[in-house]
């Protein structure tokens, strides 16, 4: 019988060539809000979470409270810094899971300075081949409005295989109607494999 997730010995942080993956801690609360009010305009247009401004004291709420989801499995949230300044490129994570499969969804948003570069791509692959050689991974997954290109082509540069589009799934931030393109890959894939077997190399997936 699998162990409870709580047990479940996990790192807390992941390094790519570029970046560093790491779990949310308290204190984060100051470069998330940066990050956050810079890039606002288009979160609020993709991302349904990005209804109101966030002040700092909410921003370090919210930091501590993805450090607690962490410990507790409940969620997998992470920060991605760049290695050549310290700058909180954006968050990312494992995100809805269910461990019995187990099966995860990986989430993303990236700071508007820091797009153009790969950053997002680079950090999938590494949280994919994390999810299939690490966590046993039966099905990974990456849901995005049918208005976000930029986050289809991640998940497409990334190997992921499109699912379907379920209409009128929820709403953007704006109150808009958002049909979810649904992406997917599982052990099987010529991807998950891939990932599975080798090291994850320097800019291995979307430079």
């Amino acid at each position: 019988m699998a162990p409870p997730p709580v047990l479940i010995d996990l790192p807390e942080t992941i390094e790519t060539q570029r970046l560093v993956l790491r779990a949310p801690r308290p204190g984060d609360g100051a470069a998330i809000n940066e990050a956050i009010l810079e890039t606002w305009d288009t979160l609020h247009r993709m991302m349904p979470w990005a209804r109101e401004r966030p002040s700092l004291e909410e921003s370090e709420a919210k930091a501590r409270q993805m450090s607690a989801a962490f410990v507790t499995r409940a969620d997998l949230p992470m920060l991605a810094f760049r290695k050549d300044t310290g700058t909180l490129a954006g968050t990312t994570g494992l995100h809805r899971m269910d461990w019995e499969v187990p099966r995860f969804e990986i989430g993303y948003w990236i700071r508007s300075t820091c797009e153009g570069h790969g950053y997002v791509s680079e950090w999938v692959a590494a949280l994919t081949r994390f999810a299939f050689a690490t966590l046993g991974a039966r099905r990974v997954e990456i849901h995005c409005s049918h208005r976000n290109l930029r986050s289809q082509r991640v998940a497409e540069r990334c190997g992921y295989v499109l699912e379907g589009r379920l209409r009128n799934h929820g709403r953007e931030a704006t109150g808009e109607l958002r049909d979810t393109m649904v992406y997917a890959l599982v052990p099987d894939d010529a991807t998950a494999q891939a990932l599975r077997a080798t090291t994850l190399g320097p800019g291995a997936v979307g430079d």
